[in-house]
Order: structure tokens, then C-alpha cells, then sequence
């Protein structure tokens, strides 16, 4: 499953030109949650190098990793990287 806007991004933190903060929970895993694409639907809110501090879901388990936003290249593709 990928990104939907009825389950956005929330912004916790900016840091002025670059490196905001996101929070974002789902019942997708982490894996999952960091594959290229995933999050093409907020291409207009993320920018590279933004961080994105991710809840994901594993076996029904609570899982939590930081994914670093590492392109949004063109008008829509947006690549993450996991960051632990």
C-alpha cells in the first residue's frame, strides 16, 4: 500500500530551508514505508534531506525507524532512505 493524503504527513518541526521534521504512522512496515515511491503523494510538502520519524507495523507489532528523505527528483518521485 502506499502514501494516501487521508493519512498525511504531520509536520513537528522546521528547520528553515531545509532538514523539517515529519511524523508518520501506518499499518504498512517499515520496508514497505521506505520504498521509492511510497510517499509521492506529499511530494509537494517533503524536500530532500527532511526527516521523517516513522511508525510502521510488523506481525501486528509497533515498529519505529527515521527515514531520510534523499531525492524528489522531477515533479513527483520521492525516494527515502532508511536511517538507522
Amino acid at each position: 500500500m502506499a502514501y494516501e493524503t487521508s493519512n498525511p504527513l504531520k509536520k513537528i518541526a522546521q528547520g528553515g530551508a531545509g532538514n523539517n521534521i515529519w511524523f508518520y504512522s501506518d499499518d504498512d512496515t517499515i520496508t514497505a514505508i521506505a520504498t521509492s515511491g511510497y510517499f509521492n503523494s506529499a511530494y509537494k510538502e517533503v524536500r530532500e534531506n527532511d526527516i521523517i520519524l516513522c511508525v510502521g507495523s510488523n506481525g501486528g507489532s509497533q515498529t519505529v525507524d527515521i527515514l531520510v528523505v534523499t531525492s524528489t527528483t522531477g515533479a513527483t518521485t520521492v525516494t527515502v532512505t532508511n536511517g538507522s
